[in-house]
C-alpha cells in the first residue's frame, strides 16, 4: 500500500510515516517545503505523479492564537489545502483521511462530545477546521475524518516539552485547570490511523488516548513521572488570557471506535510514561 502523508515535519505526520514504514508500506511524507498545499496545480500534479492508494492529511495551520490575526494564511492552508487534496484524491480514486480537531466544538458543558454533535467553533482556527470537514464531506462519498486533541510526539514542540523546559529554571508554575481534554501520543494515534486506512469503515471518528484531565493535572503527572519537583498552581482560563478562545470542554467520546471494531488507545497516563522514557532515551 502506498500512502501519501502531508505534514510530515509535524508531530503526527512524522509518526504516521515511521509507523507505516515499520509495517512495510510505501510511505511518502511531505512537508511544506516539499509541497505547497495551497497551490492547486502543484497539489494535483504531485498527487497524480505519486499516485498513492491513500492520503492521510495531517498538515494544518495550528497556531491557534496567531490564526485570529493571520486569517488568510490559516484559511488557505486549512480550507483550500484540504479542498485541493480531497479533489486530487477523488481524481485518482485514493482513500482520503482528514485529521481534524476538538476545536470544532464550542467546549460547553461537561459531557463528552460524540461524532454526531453539531460543531460550533469559537475561534478562527476551529472554524477553518470545521469548514475543511464540510468540504471533505461535500466532495467525497467515502472519507475518514478523525478529530484528535492535545497531541504530543517526539518530532516538534508540545506541552510536555514546554513544561520540562520551564522546570529547568522554575520551581513553581501556574497552569490552566478548567480546560479538560485527553492528551494523545502520536505514536499510539498513528497506529490507529494506519489500522483505519486499511479498512472501508468510513466516517467521522474521535481518536484520543483514554481518560480526561486538565492541563494542570497533565503538568502534575508530567513532573511526577519525570521525578521533578515543581509546584503546579491550578488557575482559571480567565487568569491566563490568550488571543484565541479555548474550549473548556474538549472531552470527546471514542465509543464509535469500539463499535466499529477498532481498539481504544491506552490511557493518557500510560502513554505519557512511555513518551517520557523515549525522551530520556533520545537525550542519552
Amino acid at each position: 500500500m502506498k500512502i501519501l502523508v502531508t505534514g510530515y515535519t509535524g508531530q503526527l505526520g512524522f509518526d504516521v510515516v515511521r509507523e507505516g514504514l515499520d509495517r512495510g508500506f510505501a510511505m511518502v511524507g511531505v512537508g511544506s517545503k516539499d509541497l505547497n498545499i495551497t497551490d492547486e496545480c502543484s497539489v494535483y500534479q504531485y498527487v497524480k505523479e505519486i499516485n498513492p492508494d491513500a492520503i492521510i492529511h495531517c498538515a494544518a495551520y495550528t497556531a491557534v492564537d496567531k490564526a485570529e490575526d493571520d486569517k488568510e494564511n490559516c484559511w488557505n492552508v486549512n480550507v483550500d489545502g484540504t479542498r485541493y487534496l480531497a479533489n486530487a484524491a477523488k481524481e485518482i480514486k485514493a482513500k482520503f483521511m482528514h485529521i481534524s480537531t476538538d476545536y470544532v466544538f464550542d467546549g460547553l458543558g461537561e459531557a463528552p462530545f460524540v461524532e454526531t454533535d453539531k460543531p460550533n467553533p469559537v475561534g478562527y482556527y476551529g472554524r477553518t477546521k470545521y469548514e475543511a470537514e464540510k468540504i471533505v464531506q461535500s466532495l467525497l462519498s467515502e472519507y475518514f475524518i478523525v478529530r484528535i486533541s492535545w497531541v504530543f510526539g517526539l518530532n516538534g514542540n508540545n506541552f510536555i516539552k514546554t513544561m520540562l523546559r520551564l522546570a529547568e529554571t522554575r520551581d513553581e508554575l501556574n497552569v490552566v485547570g478548567d480546560q479538560i481534554g485527553s492528551p494523545t501520543n502520536t505514536v499510539d494515534l498513528s497506529r490507529l490511523l494506519l489500522d483505519m486506512i486499511q479498512t472501508d469503515k468510513y466516517g467521522i471518528y474521535h481518536a484520543t488516548n483514554e481518560g480526561f484531565c486538565s492541563w494542570a493535572e497533565f503538568a502534575q503527572e508530567i513532573f511526577h513521572l519525570a521525578e521533578i519537583t515543581v509546584t503546579v498552581n491550578s488557575i482559571t482560563t480567565e487568569e491566563y488570557p490568550t488571543r484565541a478562545v479555548r474550549p473548556k470542554n474538549s472531552r470527546m467520546s471514542k465509543q464509535k471506535l469500539i463499535d466499529k471494531g477498532f481498539c481504544p488507545l491506552p490511557s493518557w497516563q500510560d502513554s505519557l510514561g512511555r513518551y517520557l522514557n523515549a525522551i530520556i532515551h533520545e537525550v542519552k
